[in-house]
């Protein structure tokens, strides 16, 4: 049975663990593309799928530590200096994930789209109002009220997809850290790994 926790243990690691370090450490730079351009949709659903991949694969991560314990419980190390160093480790990386990685991608899945939403919003109450304004010059003071008021319902609208869209304002910083967290993340995962490929126990360990 060792063999088999063994190799399922693995596999969890690679197919669960994966994903995350590679979408994550996507999501800062795809960020910034979308703060650099607020009405392009493309980063915005690129950022979607990203935070939906770590979230669900974070979730199925949890069985890379069910079939690590079994395995570690089956090969007699539980005791083993390196085997409770992975695991503190293994703990903190999933802190990090959990409330400092994933929330901030949320946050940040937020506020893009909300700026979206904003710029989307303008280009329509500025169409609004510049037809107003035309049939104002062609049909003169009674349309041009008309036309005025077009002006202002195409404001209040812009205005009103704003405050509805705007949940949150992204800072300067935002790609950074998530860039930062995610790499002590990796770092974090990468350790465990040296460590369960030096020290796997009395197999191949020094």
């Amino acid at each position: 049975m060792t063999k088999l926790f063994l190799i399922l243990h693995v596999l969890a690691a690679i197919l669960a663990v994966g994903p995350v370090a590679v979408a994550a450490s996507m999501f800062p730079k795809v960020l910034r593309d979308a703060l650099a351009g607020p009405g392009d949709a493309a980063p915005v659903t690129t950022l979607r799928t990203l935070h939906r991949i770590c979230r669900v694969y974070a979730g199925a991560a949890i069985a890379v530590v069910v079939f690590g314990f079994l395995t570690a419980s089956s090969m007699g190390v539980l005791g083993s200096a390196w085997l409770i160093t992975s695991i503190v480790l293994t703990f903190v990386a999933a802190v990090i994930l959990i409330l400092l990685v994933l929330p901030r991608q949320e946050t940040a899945l937020e506020a893009v789209a909300g700026a979206k939403a904003v710029a989307a919003g303008a280009g329509a109450g500025a169409g609004a109002g510049g037809g107003g304004g035309d049939v104002a010059v062609a049909a003169g003071d009674a349309t041009a009220t008309a036309g005025d008021a077009g002006e202002a319902d195409g404001a209040g609208a812009a205005d009103s997809a704003t405050d509805s869209a705007v949940v949150v304002k992204l800072d300067a910083r935002t790609s950074a850290q998530l860039a930062m967290f995610t790499g002590v993340f990796n770092l974090l995962w990468a350790t465990v790994t040296v460590l369960m490929i030096v020290r796997p126990g009395s197999t191949t360990g020094g």
